[in-house]
């Protein structure tokens, strides 16, 4: 409540001076200029520099600047300063060659050369694990580790070939058995005591030969302006859509259809949705691209079922776009930034598309969770296999399995899969998949890893091998414990953020397991999210 007399105009501004009052003792303040040098960067892209000890955050600054900023924001310990002018540039600087870059917030390092971005990723995968998980990591230096790596596959496709004549059936296969072999040698080496005080090996991260046009799936928000419909990512930190005729980490057919969707709507007058009143029609153009098959899917997500002229809009898409082959309508009323609701139509064509990952075929409906680029996602999950170690002979547990991606890519090379995810939806789809690629020896059930897992170790299921995909928040605590119990050989580590990583290897370490060596996947190029894949072994394990 005001004071009496007060004017609500009058109470506002006092807020303001008494929040924005400055913080006595710091050696910069607010909109004072400076030159500092940039000594890293956060896990945000952030160039991270220190005026007379204080820490400042400047977006776009790489490290090894030098720059000239200016102070926006302090608080106690740090602050945040636009980048004003480059002083010293460092020689990972490159010219981002998207148009909107400075704009949009999809992209956050385009301005860093690609081998710069692979080296700063594993670079963010080493500093969590020692700050957070306070874990040893061993010292090489990248180069050395890309020599070591490279010669134990030479020797691995060499020893694969003199020993061609016995290779049989899928679970010996020429991948799996580099693999085998591959890391067989490394755990020889690691696994003696004075080679594992050394530490963790981290090895270079796993870029793409093309690091453009990767992403399989765009999902646009749409608004509307006086000229029709506009769609594209949000600038950065608001929800104001940045139009965008095409997306440089984007597949060129995703382009080309959220174009002609604009195009169409707003040739028909169909209004975008407008989050502020909740009135409007069109919310999101959703678009799914098979590499493999080339099949697309297109998703109108819409704020009510009807949708005028429809007919004739589906019409008009279907000879726009001939290689679309689905086009379904998910309709969400409610006011959220969740872009899909509960109900999904089928407009025209099948409910789903179809895909590969490697040998394995995928179908995928609108809601099905895929993974964005299939060209890595088949690295990340042979990085998975060879952690695994697998002879076909091994039983394996797949916690938070999805769809059934990585329980059927290890399926292949292992005697017995079993999956188990929370999401229903996802496990029906699991299934699904399994029958579409005829594989038996894997078995889907619904609910927390941590309830589940138990069950079946009640019933006599022994895992040789446990393999764990979380989402960023990591590892539920009581999964970690449960993995303690059931004392697996092996555990293999698929991780989307670094510092959960790094917390959940410290507690399966104080448990009795060992960490051998981590590879960072660049899953997103030009991005700031890096996956990581860990092998861990029981300790005084020997193969």
């Amino acid at each position: 409540m005001r004071p009496q007399g007060a004017s609500l105009s009058a109470v506002r501004s006092k807020g303001r001076a008494r929040e924005s009052a400055p913080i006595e003792g710091l050696p910069v303040s607010k909109n004072e200029e400076t030159v500092i040098d940039i000594i890293g960067m956060n896990h945000d892209g952030e160039g991270v520099g220190r005026a007379n000890g204080y820490t400042l955050f400047v977006q776009g600054a790489l490290p090894g600047e030098t720059v000239r900023v200016r102070v926006m924001k302090t608080k106690k310990q740090y602050g945040y300063a636009k980048l004003l002018e480059i002083v010293k540039a460092s020689p990972d600087r490159v010219s981002a060659p998207c148009p909107i870059y400075d704009q949009c917030g999809g992209c956050q390092i385009q301005h860093m050369s690609y081998a710069g971005q692979l080296a700063w990723k594993r670079q963010l995968v080493i500093d969590n694990l020692q700050r957070i998980g306070k874990l040893n990591v061993m010292v090489e230096d990248a180069e050395t580790l890309e020599s070591n790596a490279q010669n134990d596959n030479e020797g691995a496709e060499q020893r694969v070939h003199d020993d061609a004549n016995q290779i049989t059936g899928p679970a010996t296969s020429e991948v799996q058995m580099i693999g085998s072999n591959r890391i067989r040698l490394r755990l020889e080496g690691v696994m003696n005591e004075e080679d594992a005080e050394q530490g963790i090996r981290v090895l270079p991260t796993m870029g793409m030969d093309e690091p453009w046009r990767y992403r399989n799936k765009a999902q646009v928000p749409i608004g509307a302006t006086e000229g029709g419909l506009v769609g594209g990512f949000y600038a950065k930190g608001s929800h104001r859509i940045i139009d965008m005729e095409s997306c440089l980490i984007q597949h060129e057919h995703n382009d080309e259809v959220v174009a002609k969707v604009k195009e169409i709507g707003s040739h028909f007058g169909i209004s975008a949705y407008n989050e502020e009143t909740g009135r409007g029609l069109l919310r999101h153009v959703v678009v799914k691209k098979a590499f493999r098959t080339g099949e697309m899917m297109l998703v109108l997500v819409t704020n009510g079922r009807d949708i005028p002229y429809k007919d004739e809009w589906i019409g008009s898409i279907r000879e726009a776009i001939p290689h679309v082959a689905s086009i379904c309508q998910n309709v969400n009323k409610k006011q959220t930034n969740v872009i899909f609701g509960d109900e999904t139509r089928i407009l025209w064509g099948r409910d789903v598309i179809y895909d590969y990952i490697g040998d394995v075929q995928f179908a995928i409906s609108a809601r099905s969770f895929y993974q964005v680029n299939p060209v890595q996602t088949e690295v990340l999950y042979g990085k998975t296999v060879e952690y695994a170690g697998l002879t076909g002979k091994e039983t394996v547990i797949d916690a938070y399995c999805g769809i059934g991606t990585i329980s059927l890519f290890l399926a292949q090379h292992a005697d017995q899969v079993y999956g188990v995810e929370i999401v229903p939806e996802a496990i029906e789809d699991a299934r699904s998949n399994a029958l579409l690629n005829e594989m038996r020896n894997v078995k889907f059930e619904v609910g927390a890893s941590e309830d589940v897992i138990p069950r079946w170790k009640e019933q006599g299921i022994e895992a040789d091998v446990i393999v764990v995909d979380p989402p960023r928040k990591g590892c539920d605590p009581r999964l970690l414990e449960t993995i303690l119990e059931m004392k697996p050989e092996r555990v293999v580590y698929v991780s989307c953020n670094p510092s959960t990583l790094a917390r959940d290897l410290r507690v399966l370490e104080d448990g009795g397991y060992r960490t051998v060596e981590v590879t960072p996947v660049d899953m997103f190029p030009h991005t700031v999210h890096v996956e990581s894949v860990a092998m861990l072994v029981r300790d005084n394990y020997r193969y």
